[in-house]
Parts: C-alpha cells; structure tokens; sequence
C-alpha cells in the first residue's frame, strides 16, 4: 500500500503532468514547431517515468520487504519483474 508521503509526491507530478499534458494540447492547436512538440512529449514521459519509479520503490519498500521477510517473496518478485519488464520495453 502506497504511504502518505509517496502519495503528496506521486499526486503532485502526475498535476504537473497533467499542466504539461495541457501544454502540449495548445501546442498542438497552435500549431508550433515540431520539434519543441516533440521535447515536451519526452519531458513528460520522463516525468511519467519519475512517477512509476516513486511508487515502484515504495512497493519494494514495503510490499516485496514485507513478503519476503514472512518467507513468501517470490509471488511479490514474479510481479515485480514483470512490472520491470512491461516498464522499460
């Protein structure tokens, strides 16, 4: 389970995210060079990425420490490398 603090911080980029994801839109209508587009799309992937990588270490801080502390860690890092897997194809 995500904790407080990860939470404010996750929430807080995902709103700057979403300021970015606005951005893009009016650059889009207005028409702007393409390549600023472009650098503003890989901006907010980066951030997305930031994102994932907060509440995947949260997981590992709390979920995959606690399953394999009660001796029932390897379900917890089965998914744990396939969530790795899925994020960095």
């Amino acid at each position: 389970m995500i904790n407080k603090d990860t939470k404010d911080e996750v929430l807080l980029r995902l709103k700057r995210i979403e300021g970015q994801i606005r951005g893009l839109q009016k650059m889009v209508i207005e028409e702007r060079y393409c390549i600023e587009i472009i650098n503003q799309i890989t901006a907010v992937c980066r951030a997305l990425e930031q994102a994932a990588l907060s509440v995947m270490k949260r997981h590992l801080e709390s979920c995959v420490a606690d399953s394999i502390r009660s001796k029932n860690g390897s379900e917890k890092i089965r998914e744990l490398i396939d969530s790795v897997e899925r994020f960095i194809k």
